[in-house]
Formats: structure tokens, sequence, C-alpha cells
């Protein structure tokens, strides 16, 4: 599919127009289209499915931001902006963005209390268990590795993940039909089936600026005139197998993406098709979903070495991202009691490797080297007795003697386990949405934002949950406000 864009003098026929017109109606979009609004422009969403929510309304929609939130100071937290500025620049180290970061940081109380002024609930209450998600209706947990080494040395840790009001895995349902609503009560002008094609432009080279756009609807490629700007919020690539192999292989085998059908990197081809300059293609979120239950916390993973290579209690996409960087096969050794609810409570799907009465019937289940992993145990007992992780720096908390009976899951890729993933790279932005030509010069009348711009989380190993439904949604509504022309509303 060619993505070249269109001439403007080469459009016999337009079949619409509007100030803006928002490409997609997932959260990024549905919150740019709200923004331009409210900011005065006459908004059109195109949107290829035939609803709203993009993979924004697939996700749990926990929404990552700190800074001191309505929320967080209601439960008792004090989280300062400088926090939450360090822990994401770290985390995301080295291509973190420090423009976008500190703006993220300290917008993100009011971009909360933006969200909740258009109706989105979020209950005054924290889950305190370590959990993937919040099942029940409760708000703030920790999302991230913020209590976890090295971070915990570093910055203040504080909960930043924002679970709506609502039980069980149903916040990316309730958040996308909440932003429906909203862009409904505002008459906006929503096209569903409708693909996106091609950018129209009004010149070729420097100096161009983007004027509409070329879609596909009801059979026909139709143009629509932007006076504006085009926003561009039509998700990653992960659904695009060639995009895929050729900017991060690493997600091909024996991998799930996480995504909707239209991840397939459009929007991005569209803003190189004008010579956008896309970053950080790379990399992706990979996550190793071991827990709940919690207990499993208390087990060591050990590779193909017998030895260990990260502290167990970090986010488990930090550990899928250093995971996949081992040495073959790799193990979750746990005491038997601490296996305890996973397979009822688990989404890990990691088949039971092995067990045994002793650490030599277990080693001779797993066929590691002779005598590493009662090495490795022998080592990692010593320092939980004593309270202090010296290797890795486990808290303390989940510090705990493995003893016999012994179980081991198999974490390897390819054997069963479930390695969800998806892409973190797009196309450069500014601050306020506006894509950025490979000279660096901004691309008049294009911005972008969610998984098509490359936003605040840039790295797997330092991904937080609700990084991306809160950068979208930030991101989203700062490119709606700046296509309108007024700045962050």
């Amino acid at each position: 599919m060619s993505f070249a864009p269109v001439m403007e003098s080469d459009v016999a026929l337009w079949s619409g127009e509007a100030d803006v017109i928002v490409v997609g109606f997932g959260g990024a979009g549905a919150c740019a289209a709200v923004a331009a609004h409210d900011a005065g422009s006459g908004v059109m969403i195109v949107e290829a499915a035939s609803a709203s929510g993009g993979s924004t309304a697939l996700s749990s929609a926990e929404i990552y931001l700190g800074g001191g939130t309505a929320v967080q100071k209601a439960v008792g937290y004090d989280d300062s902006v400088d926090d939450v500025y360090g822990y994401l620049m770290d985390s995301n180290s080295p291509q973190a963005d420090s423009e976008k970061i500190r703006a993220y940081a300290e917008g993100g109380a009011a971009h909360l209390d933006w969200l909740m002024s258009l109706g989105v609930p979020f209950k005054n209450s924290e889950l305190k268990e370590r959990a993937m998600m919040a099942l029940t209706d409760d708000c703030l947990l920790y999302t991230g590795s913020e209590k976890a080494w090295p971070y915990n040395t570093r910055y203040k840790p504080a909960p930043r993940g924002h679970n709506l009001e609502v039980e069980g895995d149903n916040g990316g349902p309730l958040l996308t039909q909440i932003l429906l609503e909203q862009v409904e009560q505002r008459g906006i002008d929503v096209h569903f089936e409708t693909r996106a094609l091609r950018l129209i432009v009004d010149r070729h080279g420097p100096g161009q600026r983007v004027t509409g756009l070329v879609v596909r609807q009801d059979l026909e490629e139709r143009a629509f005139r932007a006076r504006q700007g085009v926003v561009l919020c039509a998700g990653g690539f992960i659904m695009n197998e060639a995009m895929v192999g050729e900017y991060c292989p690493q997600f091909l085998d024996n991998k799930t993406p996480i995504g909707n059908p239209n991840d397939t990197g459009s929007g991005i081809q569209m803003g190189l098709s004008v010579g956008a300059r896309a970053i950080n293609m790379h990399e992706g979120f990979l996550s190793l979903p071991f827990y709940p239950p919690a207990t499993l916390t208390h087990g060591i993973f050990v590779n193909g070495q017998g030895q260990r290579f990260i502290n167990e209690d970090a986010y488990h996409g930090r550990i899928g991202s250093f995971l996949v960087n081992q040495s073959y096969p790799v193990y979750l050794i746990l005491n038997v009691a601490d296996y305890g609810n996973y397979e009822t409570e688990s989404w890990l799907q990691a088949p039971v490797a092995g067990t045994g009465e002793t650490l030599q019937e277990l080693d001779a289940e797993l066929g590691l080297p002779p005598g590493q992993l009662e090495l490795t145990v022998a080592r990692y007992n010593a320092d939980a007795a004593a309270g202090h992780d010296a290797l890795f720096h486990k808290d303390v908390a989940w510090l705990k003697t493995l003893e016999a009976p012994f179980v081991a899951l198999d974490c390897t890729p390819g054997a069963g386990a479930f390695f969800p993933c998806f892409t973190l790279g797009g196309l450069d932005t500014t601050v306020q949405g506006a894509v950025r030509s490979v000279s660096g010069a901004v691309i008049g009348g294009l911005y972008a934002a969610g998984r098509t711009a490359c936003g605040v989380p840039r790295r797997g190993d330092g991904y937080a949950s609700g990084s991306s439904v809160g950068d979208a949604t930030f991101s989203g509504r700062l490119a709606g406000c700046a296509v309108a022309g007024q700045g962050t509303q």
C-alpha cells in the first residue's frame, strides 16, 4: 500500500472539511478531539473500525499519573513532581525525552482533574497488594518498579497507577465509553469504517503544510480538507509483521502482540511519507505476567546457567525485558507453599518444569549445570536469612528462604508462558504534539499522539502499567489544544 502524499492542487473534489481532522478514535484520538472542540475548533474523527475504543478499550486503562493527584492526596501520599520526573527519566533513559517527561510530571494532577471533569470516575482508595491490575474498584496501586531497586534508592516511591472505579478488568471499556459519550455530546463529526490512506499537502519539500486527508469510505476514495491540521492517533505497529520484523524482530517469536487489528503503523507511515522522523522504533513493552499470586515474588528466576539475573520484586515488564536476554532455559524456582493459587490466579501459563523434595532432585529434572542451582539457592538463602540481597537488592519484604519441597515453572519463551508485547516507537513530536521532520523542523499542520508518536514511555525494561493510556490521553489532549491554537486547556 502506498502512503505517498497527495498534492492539494491535484484534488478535483473535496468531500468535506473541518478545522481539525483526527485519525483514530482510541484514547488519544478521543482526547484530541474533545480538547480541540473545547478550544473552539470544528472537529472530524475518522476511524477504520466500526466502533470507537482502539487499543485503549482492550486495556485495563490504568492511568499512570503523579505529582500530587487528587486521589494521591486523599489517600495520604505526598508525591512530588521531582520524584515523578526523576523516576520516569531514569527508567526511560537513555532514550528519555526530558521536555515531555517534565510536562507529564508537572501536568499529571491537572490531567487527572480534566479526566474527572469529563466524568471518568476514580475512588479515593488504594489497593495495597502486589498486582498487575486492580480487580476491585480501588484506584491507586503500584504499577511499575518504584519500590524496587535501583529506583527505590533514588526517588521516593508512591503509587501512580490510577484504576477507574469499576470492578474487574473493565477499565478500558468504561473509559472509552465515557470518552465516546463526551464526543457525542459535543456533536463532533465521526466517520466510522473510514480508513485514512494519505495526507494532502500544499507542496512538496521544505515548508510544506498538511492541509487534508484522503480516506477510503464506502468503497470510494474521498478527500477532506483540514483547515488547521491533522492529528494522527492511529496506534502503534505491533500488528504489522513486516514493520515488527524490520524494527523490533525480538517480538516475532513466541510473543503475543497486544493491540487492536488496526495497530498496523499506518499513522507512522503517513508521517514518514511527508518527511517526518520516526524514533525509538526498536523498543517495545514485553511482559512476563508472573503475578498474581503475589507469593510467586518470593521465588527466584534462574537462567540456563542456573544463576539469578534480576531482583524478582521488579515490575513484570522489567523482568520480561531482562529474561529474553538470558541464556535459555529460564525457570522460576519456588517453595511449593508459595506456588499457592498459581493455577487459578495467574496469567502466566508457564508449565511446571520440575518438582523435587531436594534441590538435587529438582536439578536433575531441569538439566541445569551440575551443582549450580544448589550454589545459587545457598547464596540466596544466606542473604534472605540475613535480610539483605547482596547480589540483586530484592526488597526485604520479599526475601524468604527457599525450602523443600520445590517447584520450577518453565518461563522460557516458546515453552508455553504468556509474553504480551507492543511497540513504543513512533513519530518524533514536540511536547505539544507537532510532528518533526528529519531535519528537526516542525511539519505545518501535522500532529500526532498516543502510540503513533514516541511519547513518555520509551523502554520495555523501564515501563510502568498505565504509561500508555496516561501518555495517550495526555498527549492527545495537548495535541488537540495545540492544533486548535489554544495551548493546554
